[in-house]
């Protein structure tokens, strides 16, 4: 696998020996899901999804990548998008379509720079209806880990598609500005997914997942620091600039949660 040269930059910093991550395990009954709800598969399109989490009762954290089409690099249609909270085995807590979307105004789909695609690799989506579910709980935001500390990750991916997995202890490995080197299991599908800190048993969202590579056979994955970026996103979806909008109404029937086939989930990868 080709590494994102950026890798080798952070490796050099790093020591011989790197803790060894949990494995995934699959969130597939009520209870493994329980208080995951609000991370939920976003269905892009008619053949692509990423992952999403609700940091308030109607705006959804992703990656930036995830609302471009990959063939023209062009921004997807965002009344084609529709987020399952806590999607499982062909149900989801709540369906809701998206109202609006905002990008990072420094983040560009075709930008050679590798290193500044991924630091602002961040998104927010509006859904069209907030979710008000007792189950259903926004996840709180916290300032970037340090190297060193314990993360975990709950995603999507191309063969885990019908339920979420959780890895809860996995690592930061290095720090560039933006940018977090992470021991995390990913693959197609994790895009957006939420990388959370465990401080006093509480999850809060610290990073999102923008792409995956390998390091010595050892798999490992570049997250997205939230940092100022987030502040930026919200005030620019407050204030309407860069906002995607609709541009028809949804398609009759959408908000059944449909299942998506493996082949388009979303990733930058290196």
């Amino acid at each position: 696998m080709r590494r994102f040269w950026t890798i080798l930059a952070f490796c050099a910093g790093l020591g011989a020996g790197v803790a060894q991550a949990d494995a995934l395990r699959s969130l597939v009954t009520g209870d493994d899901g329980k208080g995951w709800e609000a991370v939920g598969r976003l269905n892009i399109g008619k053949h692509s999804f990423c992952t999403g989490a609700l940091i308030a009762p109607n705006q959804v954290l992703t990656a930036a990548h995830c609302l471009y089409d990959k063939d023209t690099g062009e921004t997807v249609a965002i009344e084609g998008i529709e987020f399952l909270a806590g999607w499982r085995n062909g149900r989801a807590q709540a369906y809701r379509g998206v109202r609006r979307g905002i990008v990072h105004p420094n983040y560009h789909f075709d930008d050679s720079n590798k290193l500044k695609r991924v630091a602002f690799d961040l998104a927010v989506l509006e859904l069209d209806r907030p979710i008000r579910l007792p189950g259903i709980q926004p996840f709180d935001t916290a300032r970037n880990p340090r190297k060193g500390d314990e993360v975990g990750v709950v995603s999507y991916a191309h063969d885990r598609s019908e339920a979420p997995s959780l890895q809860e202890v996995c690592h930061v490995l290095a720090r560039q500005p933006g940018v977090l080197l992470l021991s995390c299991d990913v693959d197609f599908g994790s895009s957006g997914a939420p990388i959370f800190t465990f401080d006093h048993g509480v999850a809060r969202i610290v990073s999102v997942v923008s792409s995956k590579s390998d390091m010595d056979d050892q798999k490992v994955s570049l997250g997205v620091g939230l940092g100022r970026s987030l502040e930026v996103l919200k005030m620019r979806l407050e204030t309407g600039q860069g906002v995607l909008t609709r541009q028809r109404d949804p398609a009759k029937g959408f908000g059944q949660g449909t299942a998506r086939g493996t082949g388009g989930a979303k990733f930058v990868r290196p």
